[in-house]
């Protein structure tokens, strides 16, 4: 295993362009980003400028979140939520142009909440499509596409590892995979333990925090040391992503390591 940090939560204390550096700066070879622009298809100057700053800082994009609307307003991914396919695939272009620039071996799809009105079969056999379809794109890179649980998102429909697996069964993809956020998990009442026992071979990307709090380990009550510990053991070999709000100056929030 190998760790690296999300730069959309961490050193959020600078402009999202010095974050790269910040943490080169802090020991860490690899990086990862949430969709790092404002909208699904940013300028041209604003992902070159992008590009130019994880390059310039000499670290590694190993994990980038494809589109997946407004955060802010509680969107939580466009994978399944009809009419906005078109938007998706063009998102994904993007991200696939910035992937074969950085290397980028794994992209984060947000599967996207249940909506009023919409029927649920309708929205997962959209998403099926959407999943092939950024699958696709990126089988040109030899990288996959990630889908994770996600908690505090009660429209959310994908809340443990079982409920991804069942899509990614269904779908039937060789380079879709499980992102194994560990704190999601065990918020959302995932038996972890039995996930990394039964499940390792499904995992493509690992994030960790700690709850309550979403902060560093070691603040709060998790077994996150022996859950790494499992996963090496179960032959676990991909990154490890510290995907905490940090407790303190980003920095200092290290030590754990």
């Amino acid at each position: 295993m190998f760790y690296l940090v999300n730069c959309s939560i961490l050193f959020t204390e600078l402009p999202l362009l010095e974050r790269p550096a910040a943490a080169r700066a802090a020991g860490f070879d690899g990086i990862e980003f949430w969709w790092p622009f404002a909208g699904t298809v940013p300028p041209d100057a604003a992902v070159a400028d992008f590009v130019a700053a994880v390059r310039d800082a000499g670290v590694q994009l190993v994990s980038l979140n494809l589109p997946a609307g407004e955060l802010a307003r509680d969107e939580r991914g466009l994978v399944s939520w009809p009419g906005r396919a078109e938007e998706f695939r063009a998102g994904v272009e993007v991200a696939v142009a910035i992937g074969r620039q950085l290397g980028v071996r794994v992209f984060n799809a947000l599967y996207g909440n249940r909506l009023p009105g919409a029927d649920p079969g309708e929205q997962d056999a959209l998403a099926a499509d959407n999943l092939a379809h950024a699958a696709g794109a990126v089988a040109a890179l030899d990288a996959t596409v990630l889908l994770e649980p996600l908690s505090g998102a009660p429209a959310y429909p994908l809340r443990t590892a079982a409920d991804v697996i069942a899509v990614l069964d269904r779908c039937g993809l060789d380079n879709l995979g499980l992102l194994a956020d560990l704190y999601h998990l065990a918020v959302n009442g995932d038996d972890v333990e039995a996930v990394i026992a039964s499940s390792t071979d499904r995992i493509a990307h690992v994030q960790v925090a700690d709850a309550p709090g979403r902060h560093q380990p070691g603040t709060g009550t998790l077994p996150i040391r022996t859950w790494l510990t499992a996963l090496d053991a179960a032959g676990y070999a991909g990154a490890v992503s510290l995907e905490y709000a940090p407790e303190g100056p980003t920095a200092t929030t290290f030590g754990w390591l």
